[in-house]
């Protein structure tokens, strides 16, 4: 899945990007509705939703990419990276 931290500069979606953005919940809301349990927690910089990993059972966040198209999500709680699901690299 994720095999480079180095930075891309070739993402066109970063202007879709939220700095600002807080979560809407507190835990992955697919998780939380399903009551099974997440990994880590992954929030989408275009609406605020969290899901979680792809490690996790409900893989959660790319479900969210794949049913809205939000392409780019950072890491909860540290927002250390980005990841453009649509490039397929980090920002």
């Amino acid at each position: 899945m994720f095999c480079s931290m180095a930075p891309s500069t070739g993402c066109k979606h970063v202007a879709e990007v939220n700095e600002a953005m807080q979560p809407r919940s507190e835990g992955c809301e697919g998780c939380l509705k399903e009551g099974t349990k997440w990994v880590a927690l992954r929030l989408c910089l275009t609406c605020g939703y969290v899901g979680c990993c792809d490690s996790s059972e409900g893989r959660h966040a790319r479900r969210h990419y794949e049913e809205t198209g939000h392409p780019i999500i950072t890491d909860l709680p540290n927002r250390k990276w980005k990841w453009c699901y649509i490039d397929n690299t980090y920002l």
